[in-house]
């Protein structure tokens, strides 16, 4: 499957980064090209010249609002991100069909964190513009939910997660939820906590777009996941796992291939999609999916039909309501991969925590603003037989 793919705001245009990262490593180790096409959108300059691997020419580094911002970003308004992308929309459409094989490309992916200004403001905007124009191209969202201590310390954090997830979910065809809490490693610094978290949002859609994309016969999988089998399954509110196990070279028992070899097999595909499940991306009930997937890959000599067997009873109790499909995707190499993916979920805690916190915050914000226009109007009329030097 091959994607454009646009981040919002800072944090999205560092995952965005990552992807050109997995683009180029694709190109060079696999010969496929899975993201054509790569773009940051920002109001802030420095943010735009952080990055290392997408293209540092203005039409993929977009840079919005110049006039509004002066380059310094929105202040995590994103009502003023919202007005700023309403006003470049043409400039960032216009910039996309600079993609190469633009229209050979599968669909979209648009990347933003819910809780700043300009990601949350601009995403669901330039979504709708682009959807407006490619009615026939799918569009997905990337969403990156806020750490626990952002959740905590700023309530406009919460309110624009909330105002974020409305928006975007009426637009997309599909909100893929990241929820940054779940990637925390403790005894990293900060910017490497962040370097790695990125990577790891990027990583599980590596294998999943290549797959398709193969064209050497012996990487060609048995089942073949490709463009068609994705689009079918992401709808509504999604998440996506990744796991892996390393494959046992050395048997104890005898000659390879005997029984326990190719029970270990299969017990070691089953850990990877149980690796999966743990580390997928936000919090969920797999029972609440009306549409699942995954793609397991590993040598084409480790993967036998007990294994796609054993994988696919432990989904469907683990998914009973949803769709299934699957994959295999034969790639040399020592470990065993597994990517799952759970869609059209009915029910997700952390989005309808954030949809209760926000709709008791939007009168306290409203007071609070009123309150402050109050005070501000009593200070002038207290002023106002005062005479002026001006």
């Amino acid at each position: 499957m091959k994607l454009v793919v646009i981040g919002f705001g800072q944090c999205g245009s560092r995952i965005a980064d990552e992807f050109s990262r997995l683009n180029r490593k694709a190109i060079s180790n696999r010969g496929i090209e899975i993201t054509p096409g790569i773009f940051a959108v920002n109001t802030d300059a420095a943010d735009l010249s952080g990055l290392t691997s997408i293209k540092a020419d203005y039409q993929h580094r977009i840079l919005i609002g110049g006039r509004k911002t002066g380059g310094h970003g929105v202040g995590k308004i994103n009502e003023l991100g919202a007005e700023v992308a309403r006003e470049d929309a043409d400039k960032i459409v216009d910039a996309l069909r600079t993609t190469k094989r633009f229209y050979d490309t599968d669909g979209f992916l648009l990347i933003a964190s819910a809780a700043g200004g300009t990601g949350s403001g601009s995403i669901p905007i330039i979504a709708q513009h682009i959807k407006e124009r490619y009615m026939d191209k799918p569009l997905y969202g990337l969403i990156v939910l806020p750490f626990e201590h952002e959740e905590q310390n700023e309530e406009r954090t919460v309110y624009n997660t909330a105002v974020c997830l409305k928006s975007i979910y009426s637009v997309a065809d599909a909100v893929i939820l990241v929820d940054n809490q779940r990637y925390v490693r403790k005894d990293f610094s900060l910017k490497n906590n962040l370097d790695k978290i990125n990577a790891l949002i990027a990583a599980p859609f590596y294998n999943l777009l290549c797959a398709g994309e193969e064209k050497k016969a012996a990487h060609v999988g048995a089942k073949t996941l490709d463009a068609g089998d994705i689009i079918q399954t992401l709808l509504g509110w999604t998440v996506i796992g990744y796991g892996e196990s390393k494959i046992e070279r050395f048997s104890l028992f005898g000659s390879k291939g005997g029984f326990r070899d190719k029970s270990s097999q299969t017990h070691k595909a089953v850990q990877a999609m149980d690796a999966a499940i743990s580390e997928i991306s936000t919090r969920c009930n797999p029972k609440d999916a009306s549409r699942a997937m995954y793609l397991i890959t590993a040598p084409a000599k480790d993967i036998n039909m007990d294994m796609i067997k054993e994988m696919g009873d432990w989904m469907r109790d683990m998914a009973p309501n949803a769709i299934i499909r699957n994959g295999d995707y034969p790639r040399d190499g020592t470990n065993m991969n597994v990517t799952v993916i759970l869609s059209e979920l009915s029910d997700v805690e952390k989005v309808r925590n954030y949809y209760n916190a926000s709709t008791d915050l939007v009168p306290v914000i409203k007071q609070r603003q009123q309150d402050v226009a109050s005070k501000l109007k009593s200070i002038d009329d207290l002023g106002k037989d005062i005479p002026t030097l001006l």
